[in-house]
């Protein structure tokens, strides 16, 4: 999420947004669903809600200092975090950055007035792409407004004395909450690790934004977060207080991942590999924790996309399709199952580019979600979020229907071989970085009657009615097929399906 669109671009979104109808521009959305409404939360202050998912309405106003709908008097109520980053500063001159938050109802979270149950916001405050901090703000309501509560984690410090040029802010590391922590004896000393002198090293350590919260199956509670070349790291948190819970010392847990005394274990990323946009859910009925991780640049023309990593336990080690650990790596082409990228099917006008900075939700019903923002071919910088129905294959990988919900769909107990059989319009994203402005068009699949496959990909394919396996030359896709709308409204059956090799495919019928 490095971004400094503030100022005259949010207004443009904010007039477009309102000309658009239910479509909304809310930019890495952040999902949660209270009282049978679904809200989305994302970066400069932005938030909607919808009671089907498929319209939606604003309620926030952004950067608004006084009387800001989230945060009343936002200089004053985030006085804390400002005091390090986010307003007035460096990249944020003349107006403010917070970016990316995360809302988690924490039924346990005792509030000042000794009562239990609050919505806990965490949001990202930022100056440059290295010194940041995470935030919390607390609210009874979860459409606000929220109370500052603390800033629990803070990047681009220095051992000593350090002034970015036009900045006033001082970075030694004594104006976090790291001197504190050290001194209390929480911390047993700063780490050479995150570096010396004036200089953070953040191929080691991360820039602080981007956090999500997450339960492990026992109700513990977690935030993941981070950005960038230093890596995405996870914290324990403790429930009643909603701070951080810091390890104190450095090691090595049971699975393997290094352990950072004051910024957790590292999960992803790291020695100058990028990743942004944590989101870590998990599946009780797959029995996995899964890792969505966003990687390249943001805009229309720098390949955005989601890659996706699980987990049997909450603090690693996550791994793709292939087995490769999302620590480190040697190329980013190889590391993590790419869920989709940039396309366009043969209706779609313009193509869809740079989605990602994603959440999922498991709601009630057990349907499965994605929630992102994405750009197109013919807007410039202009995004809107988009929602998806998400489905687990056979292997336990979610797999992303190919077109973004519009309800009305229809989980069918099974097709006939003979509705499935015809010609479909093939996208395999594959495991590429680095497409920029090129997207993927559709090609013309056969999934002919007797079990073979010609056209874009050669092959044999199987169903059981609702579960497909395409086994193609370059690989072995497992998915779900699933009857829903395209584009322009009208039914069609479609196939998503992960790959042994860390590719996605998907498949819409011609004629439905």
């Amino acid at each position: 999420m490095k971004k400094s669109m503030i100022g005259a671009l949010t207004a443009m979104l904010s007039l477009m947004a309102a000309t658009a109808g239910a479509e909304v521009n809310v930019h890495d959305p952040s999902v949660i669903k209270a009282d049978g409404t679904y809200y989305i939360f994302g970066t400069h202050i932005t938030a909607a809600k919808s009671a089907d998912l498929i319209s939606w309405s604003e309620f926030t106003n952004g950067y608004t200092p006084v009387d800001n709908a989230l945060f009343g008097d936002l200089s004053a109520n985030l006085a804390g975090s400002f005091a390090w980053a986010g307003e007035n500063d460096m990249d944020c001159a003349g107006g403010f950055a917070v970016w990316a938050p995360d809302v988690f109802y924490n039924a346990d979270y005792i509030n000042e007035d000794g009562s239990r149950g609050a919505y806990l916001m965490y949001y990202s405050a930022s100056s440059t792409y290295i010194r940041s901090c995470i935030g919390l703000a607390v609210s009874k309501n979860i459409e606000g407004p929220y109370t500052y509560a603390d800033t629990i984690i803070y990047s681009g410090f220095t051992e000593e004395d350090a002034f970015d040029e036009g900045s006033e802010i001082n970075k030694n590391y004594r104006n976090t909450n790291l001197g504190r922590l050290i001194d209390e004896g929480v911390i047993i000393g700063y780490s050479e690790n995150w570096g010396t002198g004036t200089a953070y090293n953040n191929s080691y350590a991360p820039n602080c934004i981007d956090p999500c919260i997450y339960e492990d199956a026992d109700g513990g509670l977690w935030m993941v977060y981070g950005s960038w070349s230093g890596g995405i790291f996870t914290l324990r948190l403790d429930r009643e207080t909603g701070r951080a819970v810091y390890p104190g010392r450095d090691y090595v847990t049971a699975g393997g991942n290094p352990v950072d005394r004051y910024f957790g274990v590292r999960l992803a990323g790291g020695k100058g590999w990028s990743g942004e946009g944590p989101f870590i859910y998990y599946d009780k009925e797959a029995g996995w924790f899964y890792l969505q991780d966003t990687y390249e640049w943001l805009g229309e023309d720098g390949g955005y996309h989601i890659r996706l990593f699980r987990s049997k336990n909450p603090d690693g080690p996550f791994v793709d399709t292939m087995g490769r650990n999302a620590l480190y790596g040697r190329s980013l082409d190889y590391q993590g199952l790419k869920l989709f990228g940039n396309y366009r099917f043969d209706e779609m006008n313009p193509a869809y580019k740079s989605g990602g900075h994603s959440s999922a939700l498991i709601d009630e019903d057990g349907k499965q979600y994605i929630f992102y923002h994405t750009r197109f071919s013919d807007r410039g910088g202009y995004f809107e979020s988009r929602v998806h129905r998400m489905f687990v294959n056979e292997d336990g990988w979610p797999v992303v229907a190919p077109y973004r919900y519009l309800g009305n769909d229809e989980d069918k107990a099974g097709f006939s071989k003979e509705e499935i059989a015809g010609v479909y319009q093939y996208i395999n994203h594959g495991s590429e970085v680095g497409l920029g402005e090129t997207y993927m068009n559709a090609s013309a699949l056969y999934l002919n009657a007797d079990g073979s496959v010609r056209g874009a990909a050669t092959g044999g394919w199987i169903s059981d009615g609702k579960n497909i396996t395409l086994d193609l030359r370059d690989g072995v896709y497992k998915g779900v097929l699933y009857r829903q709308k395209n584009e322009n409204g009208v039914p069609v059956l479609t196939f998503a399906a992960a790959g042994n090799n860390n590719c996605s495919v998907w498949g819409v019928k011609n004629g439905g």
